[in-house]
C-alpha cells in the first residue's frame, strides 16, 4: 500500500510525533509512505526513516488561496498515485476533500481533539472511515455530528516502548541534570508539557505547596517550553509559586524526556479546562514504570485505572491532587509498563491503523 498522511506542519506536538512514528513503522512493514505538510524540523526525519515528504502549504487558513492550494495538492496526488489518504487536521482535510473529488481515493480522517463544534470542524467526520483515539472523543463525535457509528474505529495512539524502556537510559545525563538542579535526595514530582493555561500548571503548583508542608523532601519540577506567546502566563506561574511558597523548578523544554520520566518519583498530568485527548505523556511515563497521577477526564480515563495502575483526581481540585500525591508515595501503583506494552504500544497502534486502511482500500477495490 502507498499511504499518504496530511497535516499542517512537522514541528512539535503529539500529532506530529505520531505521524513520524507511523511513517517509520509503515516503511518497516513494507509499505510506501508519503507525508504532505508545510514542512518543519521533523520533515527530514520522514526522509531519514525511508518515507517521502512533499512540501505544500496545508497550514494556511486563508480562504482566498484555498482552491489554488487544493489544485496543487490534486496534481501531487495524481503524480504519486497513492492507495489511501489520511488527513490528521482540519485545513489539510478540507484541502484533501476538495482535491479528492475527482480522484476518489479512499479518505481516512483522525479526530485528534475536542475541536469547536461547527461546520469547519465537521470535515474531520467526512472520511470514509473516522479514527478516534479514546472514548471521550467518540462520545464527542456522536453527540455533535450525524455520523454512522459503524464508520468509527478506535485506534489508541501508540507509545514507542522500545524507546521508552527503563533499560535504555542515559544515566550520565540524569546525573548531570540532578547535579545541575540539586535534585539528589529529593522526592521529585514532575509535570511535562508546554506552558499553556489548560495544562493545569497552577493546580500542580498549589498541590505541591500543600504536599511540601507534610513532606519537605518533595520538589516540584515543571518541564516544558512556553507555548505561542504565553510568556506572561509563565510569569504568572512563577508569581504563584512565590505566593504559595512552593519549591518549584522551571526547567524549560528538555529533549531527554525519557530521562525526565525516569528521575521522577511521580509524573502529574493535570489537564484542567480541557482534557487530554489521549495522554501521551502519562502513557510514556507509565512505560518507564514511573507512577502517574492524572486529572480524571478525557484520554487519561482510557489509560489509568484509579488506585491500580495509577491515580486520578478531579480536574481543578488541587486538594485532591495533594492527597493523591501522598497516597501514591505511600502505595505506588503496579503493572504500569506491562499495561502500556499490552494496550498502548506503537506496534498495536500500527496494526489497528492498517486494519482500517485495508478495509477502506478494499471498498474501493484497491
Amino acid at each position: 500500500m502507498h499511504i499518504v498522511q496530511l497535516l499542517p506542519e512537522l514541528n512539535q506536538g503529539g500529532i506530529e510525533r505520531g505521524t513520524v512514528e507511523l511513517n517509520r513503522e509503515l516503511v518497516k512493514r513494507g509499505h510506501q509512505s508519503t507525508v504532505i505538510s508545510a514542512g518543519g524540523r521533523l520533515s527530514s526525519v520522514i526522509q531519514d526513516d525511508g518515507g517521502n515528504h512533499i512540501t505544500l502549504d496545508l497550514c494556511s487558513k486563508n480562504p482566498f488561496t484555498f482552491f489554488q492550494r487544493s489544485y496543487l495538492l490534486e496534481q501531487e496526488l495524481k503524480r504519486i498515485n497513492p492507495t489511501l489518504l489520511h488527513a490528521r487536521s482540519r485545513v489539510p482535510a478540507w484541502l484533501c476533500w476538495q482535491a479528492n473529488k475527482s480522484l476518489k481515493i479512499p479518505f481516512i480522517t483522525t479526530v485528534h481533539g475536542f475541536n469547536s463544534v461547527n461546520a469547519y470542524s465537521a470535515i474531520m467526520t467526512k472520511g470514509d472511515y473516522i479514527i478516534y483515539g479514546g472514548n471521550a472523543i467518540k462520545e464527542h463525535i456522536l453527540k455533535n455530528y450525524p455520523v454512522n457509528p459503524g464508520d468509527l474505529y478506535y485506534v489508541p495512539r501508540g507509545i514507542d516502548t522500545d524507546f521508552f524502556d527503563p533499560e535504555k537510559l542515559d544515566r550520565n545525563w540524569i546525573e548531570k541534570f540532578k547535579n545541575n538542579y540539586q535534585l539528589h535526595e529529593r522526592t521529585i514530582i514532575s509535570t511535562v508539557g508546554r506552558i499553556t493555561p489548560w495544562k493545569g500548571h497552577d493546580d500542580f503548583i498549589r498541590a505541591i505547596a500543600e504536599a511540601q508542608k507534610e513532606n519537605s523532601s518533595i520538589l516540584g519540577l515543571i518541564v516544558g517550553g512556553v507555548w505561542h506567546d504565553k510568556e506572561d502566563y509563565l510569569e504568572e506561574l512563577k508569581g504563584l509559586t512565590t505566593t504559595c511558597k512552593a519549591e518549584i523548578i522551571f526547567a524549560g523544554s528538555q529533549s531527554q524526556v525519557r530521562e525526565i520520566y525516569a528521575l521522577s518519583d511521580i509524573l502529574v498530568s493535570a489537564a484542567s479546562s480541557k482534557p487530554e485527548t489521549f495522554g501521551r505523556v502519562a502513557a510514556e511515563a507509565m512505560a518507564m514504570n514511573t507512577p502517574v497521577i492524572a486529572s480524571a477526564h478525557g484520554g487519561s480515563l482510557d489509560i489509568i485505572s484509579d488506585k491500580a495502575n495509577g491515580y486520578l483526581f478531579t480536574p481543578h481540585q488541587s486538594t485532591e491532587l495533594t492527597e493523591a500525591i501522598h497516597q501514591c508515595l505511600q502505595k505506588p501503583p503496579s503493572q504500569m509498563r506491562t499495561h502500556i506494552c499490552t494496550h498502548f504500544s506503537l506496534s498495536n497502534m500500527v496494526s489497528r491503523e492498517l486494519e482500517v486502511y485495508h478495509k477502506a482500500a478494499a471498498v474501493y477495490g484497491k
